[in-house]
């Protein structure tokens, strides 16, 4: 069966959301991100994913510091209390929807 747009919009909601999880409880960094939604069978590729972590701290969701270690410079995000608290009214939505479409039958 092939992936429509329509799955990749709510799995693509999904990963958005799954990120600003990951966000709030630890920082997080883009190759990081990408192996653990790996872990979980979701390729996502660099050109995917960084775009999502900009938009995120453009709306203040998150929140970005550049780390040098060596000769290697890694961008670190994590949530900000905005973010935090769209991050609970979505977790929230989504498991009132959840249980309507796993628990009610």
């Amino acid at each position: 069966m092939s992936i429509t747009k329509i799955d990749r919009d709510i799995i693509g909601g999904l990963i958005r959301l799954h990120i600003l999880h990951h966000a709030a409880e630890e920082t997080i960094f883009g190759l990081g991100i990408i192996e653990e939604l790996a872990h979980h069978g979701y390729k996502l590729s660099p050109g995917t994913l960084y775009p999502i972590l900009h938009r995120f701290e453009k709306e203040g969701y998150l929140r970005a510091a550049t780390v040098r270690t060596g000769s290697q410079e890694r961008r670190l995000y994590r949530a900000t209390p905005r973010g935090r608290k769209a991050l609970n009214k979505l977790k929230r939505q989504v498991r009132e929807l959840y249980s309507e479409l796993f628990e009610h039958g």
